[in-house]
């Protein structure tokens, strides 16, 4: 192997080293929870560019190593970034918020740079690689722009606790918003960030931030008193007397002789929480007693007495994970929960309404046009949204029951009707759900993620991305195989999504083209109208010239043209056009099969069809 080829050789193993170093660390490692967003973004941008290098593996000579030598620099920064992260200490980091800030700002502008570097026109890649390239460079520019500190609001609160006396009693609310947050449970946690706190500190070279690193030892005092405290005192309910609103069935699961930690009693009942919810002072309760207090009209946080803002209660996923396991390890049987979100709704005349979502989301995917109308109105898809269910929803996406699955996707698919809401369900990482759902679902469900995607690619960067993700053969194999409504919502999601050039190479190379062809020789015809359109805009892929050409179908096109609806006409005159143009072969069949009156009556009734032009002969 020649010195230049060998180099090239190096470079490229590296890079794609590299990037599956960070594909392994993403779905394994823990990162800490302020950073946590963060990380699954750059993470995910960078596994997109694992395919442009699996490609130029495959054309070695045609590549050059200098055209690399930023972006692998970029690639190491991300790694360094990405593992400080899984390690960090969470109250260090916020301390020194900008200067995290300025971290990941400095990756988005190194990957901008090095990607916009790249001639790709010396190299040997297909449109979808550029085309996947183009997407990443564009979320880079934007991450670059709209990159937050992390923890804003946190920073307020540590500096708050920091300045006051210390005395914790004054700081308990500061002290709650922080441990919830930051997810610290107990002083074993705290323990663990001071081992994180004291390895930054020598990582930076000793103490060259040291005023942050008081700081933070300050603070991190102040938090484990505050847990030890919260332990070690039998905290005092609200004055109502909320006893009668606890599961006993539940309750007596719990043997009497079993002593159960303070951190899993509910503040209100004092009981051990089922379903332990946060709301947004960051006090968690079990959920049916923050129910009944919030519908007894009550408006401020029963610990703190602090004014709610919203009545938003989030799924508190930590701490049920740990009763879950206290639960198992004492022979007690798991909680079971009750819902997802519950959410606070302004009605006309400025009062509240309390609405539960797991009955809303149900409504959404209803077959009962009375209950779907009600749900899909814009103010409850924004609702819906806006309080952060969409992550949740698609979570459930990988249920193991198919009846959530096909009931979740309906309701993401309704959603997505909203322009916001498209964005916001991208950002959620949901097309590999839906990819899940339309591979594993039930047909109604299978259908309705096809419905999904179409109604996803609406969007011209979305439809990138949906290719990207391998949605394509799943869709083409509904388009051929699936109920008569999921090959139509096949076909639609198919159309949009090959619209872009890189999504039509991987429809060919899916098998659309015989099935297409099939449909338009079917007796009944059902699918022909959608198989002609589809195929007209394949035909615009070389690889699909080639495709269409090798299946003997002109005479078919030519029927088309001389006797079928005037949609047909034009497409199948398209991608005749496509087919004949400077090929004398092509040209032949076609006169020889009695095109031209045809023709001329096309052009005479017609519209100026998909091509902007007729072919002549």
């Amino acid at each position: 192997m020649a010195e230049p080829e060998a180099e090239s050789f190096r470079m490229l193993r590296n890079l794609t080293r590299i990037v599956i170093q960070i594909s392994t660390l993403s779905s394994a490692a823990s990162f800490v929870p302020i950073l946590k967003p963060q990380c699954c973004d750059l993470a995910r941008r960078i596994r997109f560019l694992a395919a442009l290098f699996q490609e130029l593996h495959d054309d070695i000579v045609s590549s050059r190593a200098v055209h690399f030598l930023a972006l692998e620099d970029a690639l190491f920064k991300a790694m360094e970034l990405l593992r400080f992260a899984t390690r960090a200490s969470q109250v260090f980091t916020i301390l020194d918020r900008e200067q995290v800030m300025f971290g990941f700002t400095d990756v988005a502008v190194r990957f901008e740079h090095a990607l916009s570097m790249i001639s790709f026109g010396e190299l040997d890649v297909s449109e979808e690689i550029k085309e996947q390239v183009a997407l990443v460079i564009t979320q880079f520019r934007r991450a670059k722009a709209q990159f937050d500190p992390p923890g804003f609001q946190l920073y307020e609160h540590l500096l708050f606790v920091y300045n006051q006396s210390y005395d914790v009693n004054t700081e308990t609310a500061e002290l709650r918003v922080i441990c919830e947050k930051l997810q610290f449970l107990n002083v074993d946690d705290i323990k663990q960030e001071s081992l994180a706190l004291q390895k930054m500190v020598v990582d930076k070279g000793g103490y060259s931030q040291k005023n942050i690193h008081d700081m933070s030892l300050v603070v991190l005092k102040k938090i484990q008193d505050f847990l030890v405290m919260e332990s070690g005192n039998n905290i005092v309910s609200p004055s109502e007397d909320f006893s009668h609103h606890t599961d006993e069935p539940y309750l007596k699961l719990c043997p009497q002789s079993l002593v159960i930690p303070d951190e899993f009693r509910c503040p209100i009942s004092l009981e051990l929480m089922k379903d332990p919810v946060i709301i947004c002072t960051g006090q968690t309760y079990d959920r049916s007693c923050i129910k009944k207090w919030l519908e007894a009209g009550h408006r401020t946080c029963p610990m703190t007495q602090q004014i709610l803002s919203t009545s938003i209660l989030i799924p508190n996923h930590a701490l049920y994970g740990l009763i879950s396991s206290w639960c198992e390890a004492n022979g007690v049987e798991p909680p079971k929960r009750s819902g997802n979100l519950w959410l606070c709704k302004t009605t006309s005349d400025g009062s509240s309404e309390f609405i539960d979502l797991d009955i809303l989301v149900s409504k959404l995917s209803s077959n009962d046009i009375e209950e779907l109308r009600c749900a899909q109105n814009s103010q409850n898809r924004m609702l819906i949204a806006e309080a952060g269910a969409i992550p949740h929803l698609v979570d459930l996406l990988y249920a193991p029951d198919a009846g959530t699955q096909e009931h979740v996707v309906t309701a993401l698919l309704n959603l997505s009707i909203n322009v916001d809401n498209k964005e916001r369900i991208m950002a959620s990482e949901a097309v590999p759900g839906i990819l899940h759902v339309l591979e594993n679902g039930s047909m109604e469900a299978q259908e309705n993620a096809a419905a999904t995607f179409f109604s996803l690619s609406g969007v011209d960067e979305n439809r990138v991305a949906i290719g990207a993700s391998g949605a394509i053969p799943a869709l083409v194999t509904l388009f051929c195989e699936g109920s008569q409504r999921g090959k139509v919502d096949a076909a639609k999601a198919l159309f949009n999504l090959c619209l872009s050039q890189g999504n039509k190479g991987r429809a060919i190379r899916a098998g659309i083209v015989p099935k297409l062809i099939e449909m338009l020789t079917e007796p009944d015809g059902d699918m022909r109208d959608e198989a002609m359109t589809i195929m007209a805009v394949v035909a615009n892929h070389s690889d699909g010239q080639a495709a269409i050409g090798s299946m003997n179908v002109v005479s078919t096109l030519v029927e088309l043209v001389s006797n079928r609806s005037p949609g047909n006409k034009e497409n199948a005159t398209s991608v005749l056009l496509l087919l004949c143009n400077g090929d004398p072969f092509y040209l032949s069949i076609v006169s020889s099969l009695g095109l031209v009156n045809p023709l001329l009556d096309l052009a005479g009734n017609g519209s100026e069809g998909p091509s902007g032009k007729l072919p002549s002969f």
